[in-house]
């Protein structure tokens, strides 16, 4: 008996098999009934039955065997993709729903080999039933996995959101603590407060942010008229106070007018040359260039210090990394977000932004159309 034949045929059977394997994926599957633990399972096996039964060229099962099969005409999701998100919200993890088809595949080549008796079961619809099963897993382990993703970067952007209220009621309390004068421990207390209020509003900042990008909604900008300039004079006097040990030279070259989020790339700013105060040499200066011509600005920020390994200057604006000396949690250490929000916030303004460094200097160049509304 072909094995498409036998699965149309006893398809109440294996579905019972389904159903007892689903039901012992615990937490997830307590309290859930017969028609939620077969969740698509009848569909998933009547496309693999009508995929056995058509025919299929060498490089259509190579396609299959690697996961990449294309998705039938006219379907908005594969029975297999949808399975997963139903799945995932019902509380599943990833494992039990790998275990799910290990399992369904074991049972359907059991039972089809106790149906064959002596009758020998056909080799190459072994292997096209395997294909199917692991394109059907590579469909839903990728679908799981965005479903999964999304629900955490919403939970992210709603728990730094409803942060936000709390962590300025301390900054201003700080503030209230600082300006009363009562003391030089209050006073000490309260400035040790307002600079660690600083810093969690700063890390809340990049999350927030990171979320917005990875919920393809992108950098939020409001772009004005303005001096860039003038922004960046006044962020670079901020980080000098912060850092009074450190010194930080500005160059300004040509007019710097034009359209702006002004706040925003002072944020870009400030992530570029904390990143340069961090890895470059304590003993030499950052210095940062602006230079400005009729059709873009071009801002730099250059640092002395030990050069960055090709390897690492390859991946240097991806989200999460941080630098070689960074990879265990420090007090001062960051999430590993401000080159990659630098990135997304240049793009915001329609510009780039790239990194060079050997022995001699680091430099972070950023070039901005000087009238591109945001994207």
């Amino acid at each position: 008996m072909r094995l498409a034949d036998f699965i149309l045929r006893d398809m109440e059977t294996i579905l019972a098999h389904w159903e007892a394997f689903a039901g012992t994926l615990l937490p997830a599957a307590a309290n859930m009934r017969s028609l939620a633990l077969r969740d698509h399972a009848q569909q998933i096996l009547e496309d693999i039955a009508q995929d056995l039964s058509t025919f299929e060229t060498q490089e259509a099962q190579f396609e299959k065997s690697i996961g990449q099969a294309p998705k039938p005409e006219g379907a908005l999701k594969t029975a297999a993709q949808t399975h997963a998100l139903l799945r995932a919200r019902s509380g599943f993890d990833i494992n039990q729903l790998a275990a799910e088809y290990r399992a369904l595949r074991a049972s359907v080549l059991r039972l089809w080999m106790e149906a064959c008796q002596r009758e020998a079961p056909h080799l190459n619809d072994v292997i096209r039933f395997n294909e199917a099963i692991d394109q059907a897993i590579a469909e839903s382990i990728s679908s799981f996995s965005a479903q999964v993703d999304q629900a955490r970067n919403l939970l992210l952007g709603m728990l730094g959101h409803d942060m936000r209220s709390p962590l300025q009621t301390i900054q201003m309390t700080a503030s209230y603590l600082a300006a009363l004068n009562a003391g030089e421990k209050i006073s000490v207390a309260a400035s040790r407060l307002i600079r660690s209020g600083a810093r969690m509003q700063a890390l809340l900042d990049d999350m927030l942010d990171f979320n917005r990008t990875q919920l393809g909604l992108g950098i939020n900008v409001a772009p004005t008229e303005g001096d860039l300039a003038k922004h960046l004079t006044d962020e670079l006097d901020l980080l000098r106070a912060v850092h009074p040990d450190r010194q930080i030279d500005l160059d300004v070259v040509g007019d710097c007018h034009g359209v702006w989020d002004g706040r925003r790339l002072q944020q870009l700013l400030g992530n570029l040359v904390l990143n340069a105060i961090k890895y470059g040499a304590p003993d030499a200066p950052v210095r940062v260039s602006v230079t400005a011509d009729e059709a873009q600005v071009c801002l730099e920020v250059k640092n002395s210090g030990p050069a960055i390994e090709r390897s690492t200057l390859g991946r240097i604006f991806d989200p999460l990394q941080r630098g070689p000396n960074q990879t265990e949690r420090t007090a001062d250490s960051s999430l590993g977000l401000g080159l990659y929000i630098a990135r997304e916030i240049a793009k915001a303004h329609g510009g780039v932004i790239d990194a060079r460094s050997d022995e001699r200097e680091t430099v972070f160049s950023v070039r901005l159309p000087r009238d591109k509304k945001s994207t």
